[in-house]
Order: C-alpha cells, then sequence, then structure tokens
C-alpha cells in the first residue's frame, strides 16, 4: 500500500491499512511515538479515573485507490495523509475545553518553531479566546524533559518569530515560562497536576 503525506512524499509499508488499530500499524510514520503513547496512556488513566475525557484526534487520510480482491473485503493501496487543521488532542476537564498539541525534538538547547503550523497556532488562539485551555507538551528526546507550555507564551514566541524574530524557543525560555512535567506510572504524563495549578487553585 502506498500512502502520501500532504506534500506528495510517499510512505510505504506492506501491511493492510487499518484504521480502527493504529498501535499496531505505521500510519503515524516516526511522528514521536513514544510522546505519543504516553500521553495515550495518560489520557485513558485519567479516563478510567473519571478524571477528565480527553482523546487524540485521528489523522485524516484521503483514501484514493482501493482493490476489491472479493465482494466482502476492501484493500486500500493509496492514500495521502491530509493536513491536520487544528491540534492533537483535545477533550473536557472540570468543564473546561481542553486543547493542546505535543511535540518533540533531539535538539538539546532549543525547540524549533518549524515543529508547528501556522493554523495550528490560531487554532489555539482562538481557543484561548473562547475561555478554552490551550497548551503545548515539549518533550527533548535526548534527555527525556517533558514541560508544559501555556498557550499564550505559545503565542509570544510565534509572534517574535513571524516579527523578523529567532525561529525557535531556547531551551532556558522554556525552562522559565514553561513547566516540567516528571515521568510518572499512572499517570504517566500528568499534564492535569499543571493544569490544577495554573487554572484551579
Amino acid at each position: 500500500m502506498n500512502i502520501r503525506y500532504p506534500n506528495g512524499k510517499s510512505y510505504s509499508t506492506s501491511s493492510q491499512l487499518k484504521l480502527t488499530n493504529r498501535k499496531n500499524n505505521n500510519i503515524y510514520s516516526n511522528r514521536g511515538m513514544t510522546l505519543e503513547e504516553d500521553l495515550n496512556e495518560t489520557n485513558q488513566y485519567y479516563l478510567s479515573e473519571n478524571i477528565a475525557v480527553i482523546h487524540k484526534k485521528p489523522t485524516p487520510i484521503q483514501i484514493v485507490k482501493v482493490d476489491y480482491p472479493s465482494r466482502s473485503a476492501a484493500v486500500i493501496k493509496e492514500a495521502y495523509f491530509k493536513l491536520a487543521s487544528t491540534t492533537d488532542y483535545n477533550g473536557v476537564y472540570k468543564s473546561k475545553y481542553i486543547d493542546f498539541e505535543a511535540k518533540e525534538t533531539k535538539n538539546k538547547t532549543s525547540f524549533p518553531l518549524q515543529n508547528f503550523h501556522e493554523h495550528q497556532i490560531l487554532h489555539m488562539k482562538k481557543v484561548i479566546e473562547q475561555g478554552g485551555i490551550s497548551f503545548i507538551i515539549l518533550r527533548f528526546s535526548t534527555t527525556d524533559d517533558i514541560y508544559f507550555l501555556e498557550g499564550k507564551h505559545m503565542l509570544t514566541f510565534w509572534e517574535r518569530q513571524t516579527k523578523g524574530g529567532r525561529k525557535s524557543i531556547t531551551r532556558e525560555e522554556i525552562e522559565t515560562v514553561g513547566h516540567k512535567i516528571s515521568i510518572g506510572y499512572q499517570p504517566r504524563i500528568d499534564y492535569i497536576k499543571v493544569i490544577n495549578e495554573l487554572y484551579f487553585r
């Protein structure tokens, strides 16, 4: 089967595409699966403990070629990743709308803003304007350090870039305005703890 990204670049996998079982396929390529899996486990814990209802949004796919080897079977042969128009995760916690993006980098000293898309930043801005809670979960993969960065700070760094400023967020800036999250057991990445400290004191 042949899957293509929005820029036309091919991404191939020999297994049949199964949209209902993302864990056992390669549909997400290498987009920080470790961070994604940790967050998915965290969200499942929040759900099972009746703490919050937050889910990862499915990546939209446009199917362009399907084979029908039999009347009861359909095999997807070619598909394209569509460019998502919002962020990765959303849900509700204590009657508040929660919306966030999760990214990681191998860079040790800064977080490149090229990891984000303008439409994601605009979406975050709109969520904040409507009273929702929007933020970024950042992971420095070489040191496995995770930070919670409020949406308002992300908007500031993005605006700085658009005005000709630096095209990344320094690690020092993230350590200053962000909130470090230690990896735990249950939940793995307890970002709700940070939300409680920032919004529900």
